[in-house]
């Protein structure tokens, strides 16, 4: 028994010992088999290590041995001792994935290897992680496809690798990742269609496939499957069509942008469906139609942009409900009506930006209630009124754009309160009075942008304060005195704009140290100084005009070290000396005009270093030799002036290498020699002008090839021979001078010299043509006085390029020369003569009695030219009006003079100015008017002292006078004439306040039956007819409008924005009482003037109406106001806006 249990015993030993030895080889041959997967492992990473640039294995310095668990930079091991995660994110590494062998790490979970230099493609080998769980391969240099073996990481949760250079499709085996819940593509170069498979991804949560510019093609709707799906963002591709109805099922979205791509269609009313939204984004797209009201439904969002899109309609009322928005955009849409009340309720509004739609109205009291905004945004819509005071409460306000509207009234003094403003932009309104004082506490200012209103007066001390401005802009107004002192004392301004003002006196001195300079305009104001000492070095500066002002001097050498200066402007000042050849060291100057200055010397030929210039005009100068050949290296060059100086030699032949060249004026020099054939080479050339030099020979044939040439001038030269027979083809060619040679033969069969005037082939040898004043060809080869002696045609010829035929003249001699009224063409020489003088007398005489138009005789300054008193016969004081000469608008100066003359001279009517005389020269172009001891409309209502004066009886004579000579205008003349610019400051009283006159016909247009009488939109803001800016058809009722305004202004006694702009919006008051409507300067009217100012009234509102076709016509109003009706004086007392305009005058 013993034995039994000791046998037993060493029994259950040997077993206990087995099993222990069997642990002891099993766990022996796991630690082996660990330590050969490590092993493994590790070579696998070391020999991708070795790979890698010097900088990059060293910055893997940990990696040595074969334990890679064990310390190694970025290497996490599982409890198997497996590499569970390699995480190397932002180390710098440069390399490739190509040595990095995937199938050595079977229990990867993670790999990170994010923000480094890694470059090459992402290998197919990827595919055997069989583990991986997160891949984030994002921030590198990765390019190539991406593999559809990456269809295999089905364990895959987290796939992202954006912000590569990755191209090609996107895979379709992207659809297998079914555990798939974040996937990041963005910001690569992949290309094609967004493949269907993305809807298989079942447990998606968040999709970013923006910023590649080459998807294209539909949204697919499989995308609706994801109903897992919580942000979408696909932005910036080339997405087209609708958005897919399939959408509404995305209830869990809370952030969607589509923006930036070429959806059309609505928005689709299902977007109310998604009611977790915080963002939504659909800017920079084609969308269309209305804003849906179901917007209203998405209570949770934060930020909502809809700009940049095709929406019309309002803005829904149920945006009320968006209580949490801290950011509505949308701007850049057509959007129209007024803002609606109800956006006062978006009490957690941040910045609203509804710039640049057909809005309208007055600004809503409620906006008031955003005290939270710090971004106010309504530039570019129809807003009416004046600044509301509520405006005052929103101190937050960093930014405040209410420009590009019809706001009126003053810049109210509650605008110091917007202390925290950094951008206040009121440009393009009607703003009038001064600038306020209360603008000094604004000392955080960036920008102010007060342009193109109507304030006058001077820049108020306290701007010396906003010391932080890099941003000035006061240009276009009526502001007088001297520029800020301490404009720049901040060293900070950037841009500064006060043109088309009245300043006086010097630059302020803080400008000439003003190194922060980028952009510097003056243009048209009085300013002198010595140009020369007053500025300094700016190397930021891009552009500065300073034309048009009273600066002397010489032109600084320290203009060639501005490095970044594009364009140099400083024409029509009383700069002398010479071109320095410093200026050529300006190696990024685009224009350069110095025209119509006292420059002498020769042109420097280092000009032609500046190969980046486009627009060379150095006309109206002394300059004197040879066109430099230099010149013909700039192959930029578009624009080259260089008329009116006296400049010698032949024209360049390397003319022929500016190939970019579409004007080219060389004329009043003493140029000679032949035109060079070269000139035919420069194929973009569309006006030519050699005249009055002293050229000879024959017009060369490659003239004739030149086929956008448009404007053609060879007059007084010493041209001979014929046309060339190919000018036949040049069909764009519709101006042509050639007078004043001794050319001979036929006309071109063209436009251009089919309707051709004498006066432009005068003085010739023999031409023939179907030309008033020219021989019919065929009578002219076979008459005997086709062969005159030569050499007296060319004593003629000599004696004729002595005469000065200005092109202005010329132009109205072409216009006056269509004239076929025959008594019309006999009254043409009193103008130049005004019976006194001829042409050039009256010139003479003009400068004599302004003293050279000193400022002394100016009697006022309108948008194209100064007016001057000048006593031309004793005791006898004319009007003399001188356009402005800024090189800029020059040609909108010419065509201006010119449609003054033809209009004047077809009307003759009491109650238009009348047109005495006109001369021109190159520096001038003048107009010659009785003068009227009066002053204009517009003054004389601003002023508390004159308008008592101008009384009931005195303004319906206004009116009147007014009304007879737009009859005249509209229905008296056998081409009727519109005036485009009917406004108080274009009609003049006399001294009396008696008769009214109309004045400033420079934009006055002739309408023909035969045209659609197209225009741009020309006038006064305010004034001019609304449609004329979306039809841009000129037409009687566009006068008519204007006529109603300024009825209202003269019975009201100040402009009547604010009532015309509640007409327009069907927001007036129709209880308002007519006599509480009236100038309350006056005592009401009694009696029979009552009447009148009754039916006046009635007249202007109906003048108002914003259907054109429903207003009455001038006829209509000139014989209402014959055949008025009689009204008690009970009645006016009682009458109401609302009784006058249910009144049926015109049968409308």
């Amino acid at each position: 028994m013993m034995v039994f249990k000791s046998q037993k015993a060493d029994s259950t030993l040997l077993l206990a010992a087995s099993w222990r030895f069997l642990y002891i080889f099993l766990f022996s041959v796991f630690v082996m088999f660990s330590f050969s997967v490590a092993i493994e492992e590790a070579n696998g990473l070391l020999k991708w290590k070795a790979s890698l640039t010097n900088q990059s294995q060293a910055n893997l310095s940990s990696w040595i041995g074969t334990h890679p668990c064990t310390n190694w930079n970025g290497i996490t091991c599982d409890e198997s001792m497996h590499v569970s995660t390699i995480n190397l994110t932002g180390l710098e590494l440069q390399g490739t994935l190509h040595n990095l062998n995937f199938s050595s790490f079977p229990k990867l979970q993670v790999l990170d290897i994010s923000s480094n230099q890694f470059s090459g493609s992402i290998p197919s080998q990827i595919g055997n992680l069989s583990s991986i769980s997160k891949l984030y391969m994002f921030h590198n240099f990765l390019s190539g496809f991406i593999p559809p073996e990456i269809g295999k990481l089905t364990t895959l949760n987290e796939l992202a690798i954006h912000s590569n250079k990755l191209n090609g499709r996107i895979p379709k085996d992207i659809g297998k990742l079914r555990n798939l819940r974040i996937l990041s593509l963005y910001t690569n170069n992949l290309t094609g269609l967004i493949p269907q498979e993305i809807g298989m991804l079942s447990n998606l949560e968040e999709l970013y496939l923006f910023e590649n510019t080459f998807l294209i093609g539909g949204i697919p709707s499989s995308i609706g499957n994801l109903t897992k799906l919580k942000s979408l963002f696909l932005y910036q591709n080339r997405l087209s069509g609708l958005i897919p109805w399939e959408f509404q099922n995305l209830h869990s979205l809370t952030e969607l942008d589509l923006s930036e791509n070429n959806l059309d269609g609505p928005i689709p009313n299902f977007v109310g469906n998604f009611t977790n939204l915080t963002g939504l984004n659909f800017r920079g797209n084609k969308l269309s139609e209305k804003i849906p009201s179901s917007i209203g439904n998405l209570v949770n969002l934060q930020e909502l942009d809809i700009s940049k899109n095709s929406l019309t309609g309002p803005i829904p009322s149920t945006i009320r409900n968006l209580t949490k928005l801290e950011g509505l955009y949308l701007y850049q849409n057509g959007l129209s009506g007024p803002i609606p009340s109800e956006l006062g309720n978006l009490y957690s509004l941040i910045k609203l930006d509804l710039d640049i739609n057909n809005l309208y109205g007055p600004i809503p009291s409620s906006i008031g209630n955003l005290t939270k905004l710090e971004k106010l945004f309504l530039k570019q819509n129809r807003f009416c009124g004046p600044i509301p005071p509520f405006i005052g409460n929103l101190t937050k306000l960093v930014a405040l754009d209410l420009g590009d509207n019809r706001i009126w009234g003053s810049i109210p003094t509650f605008i110091r309160n917007l202390v925290n403003l950094q951008l206040l932009s009121l440009d393009n309104n009607s703003l009038s009075e001064t600038i306020p004082a209360a603008m000094g506490n604004l000392k955080h200012l960036n920008s102010l942008i007060l342009g193109r209103n109507q304030l006058y007066g001077s820049i108020p001390i306290e701007i010396n304060n906003l010391t932080n401005l890099n941003e000035l802009q006061i240009g276009w107004n009526e502001l007088t005195g001297h520029l800020p002192r301490h404009i720049c004392s901040g060293k900070s301004l950037k841009h500064l704009g006060a043109s088309k003002n009245k300043f006086i006196g010097p630059i302020p001195r803080t400008l000439k140290n003003c190194s922060s300079l980028i952009r510097l305009v003056l243009h048209d104001n009085q300013l002198v100084g010595n140009i020369t000492s007053d500025f300094g070095v700016y190397p930021y500066l891009k552009y500065i005009n300073l034309s048009g002002n009273k600066f002397y001097g010489h032109i600084s050498s320290l203009w060639g070290r501005c490095p970044n200066l594009t364009t140099l402007i400083i024409s029509n000042n009383n700069i002398s000396g010479n071109i320095p050849p410093e200026i050529g060291e300006a190696a990024n100057l685009g224009e350069l005009n110095i025209s119509s200055n006292h420059l002498t010397g020769e042109i420097p030929k280092e000009l032609g270093k500046i190969i980046s210039l486009t627009r060379l005009s150095l006309s109206h100068n002394q300059f004197l030799g040879k066109i430099p050949i230099e010149i013909g290296s700039l192959n930029q060059l578009e624009q080259l002036e260089l008329a009116l100086n006296n400049l010698i030699g032949p024209i360049p032949k390397d003319f022929e290498g500016l190939g970019k060249l579409w004007l080219l004026n060389l004329s009043r020099n003493k140029l000679e020699g032949s035109i060079p054939f070269e000139i035919g080479k420069l194929n973009a050339l569309q006006e030519l002008d050699l005249s009055e030099n002293m050229l000879r020979g024959t017009i060369p044939a490659t003239l004739g090839t030149l086929k956008m040439l448009e404007y053609l001038n060879l007059s007084h030269n010493n041209l001979c021979g014929t046309i060339p027979s190919n000018f036949d083809d040049m069909s764009s060619l519709t101006s042509v001078d050639i007078s004043y040679n001794h050319l001979e033969g036929p006309l071109p069969n063209i436009p251009g010299f089919r309707n051709i005037t004498f006066e432009a082939v005068r003085n010739n040898t023999s031409l023939c043509g179907n030309v008033t004043g020219l021989e019919l060809c065929e009578k002219h080869r076979n008459s005997p006085q086709g062969h005159m002696n030569k050499k007296a045609k060319l004593l003629v010829s000599l004696f004729a390029c002595f005469v000065t035929l200005m092109l202005v003249v010329g132009g109205v001699s072409y216009i006056l020369h269509q004239k076929s009224n025959k008594n019309r063409q006999a009254q043409v020489p009193s103008l130049f003569s005004m019976a006194h003088f001829d042409s050039n007398t009256l010139h003479q005489k003009v400068v004599e009695a302004t003293e050279n138009f000193d400022d002394k005789y100016l009697v006022g300054i309108g948008g194209q030219g100064s007016v001057y008193k000048a006593e031309l016969l004793p005791s006898q004081f004319f009007a003399v009006k001188k356009f402005h000469s800024n090189s800029n608008t020059n040609f909108s100066n010419i065509k201006a003079y010119i449609s003054e003359i033809q209009a004047l001279i077809d009307i003759k009517h009491h109650n238009v100015v009348k047109l005495l005389g006109y001369f021109s020269s190159p520096q001038i172009l003048c107009l010659v008017y009785e003068f009227l001891e009066g002053d204009s409309l517009d003054k004389i209502l601003k002023s508390e002292e004159h308008a008592p004066k101008l009384d009931w009886e005195k303004r319906v004579n206004v009116v009147r006078g007014v009304t007879s000579a737009l009859f005249h205008m509209h229905h008296g003349l056998s081409c009727p004439i519109v005036h485009r610019d009917i406004s108080s400051k274009n009609i003049m009283l006399d001294r009396e306040y008696q008769e009214a006159h109309i004045i400033d016909f420079g934009i006055a247009k002739f309408l023909k039956l035969d045209s659609n009488n197209m225009t741009s939109f020309v006038g006064t803001y305010g004034y001019a007819a609304p449609e004329i800016a979306f039809t841009m058809q000129a037409n009687e009722k566009c006068d008519v409008y204007s006529f109603g305004v300024l009825t209202l202004e003269i019975l009201m006694g100040r402009f009547p924005g604010e009532l015309v702009c509640s007409l327009t919006e069907n927001t007036i008051s129709y209880d308002l009482s007519l006599k509480d409507m009236l100038d309350q300067r006056l005592p009401p009217p009694s009696n029979l003037v009552a009447e009148e100012v009754m039916l006046i009234a009635k007249i202007a509102l109906d003048c108002l109406n914003k259907n054109h076709q429903c207003r009455p016509t001038m006829e209509q109003i000139s014989l209402k106001l014959v055949r008025s009706k009689s009204y008690s004086v009970n009645q006016f007392e009682n009458i109401t806006l609302g009784l006058l305009m249910s009144l049926t005058f015109f049968g409308n």
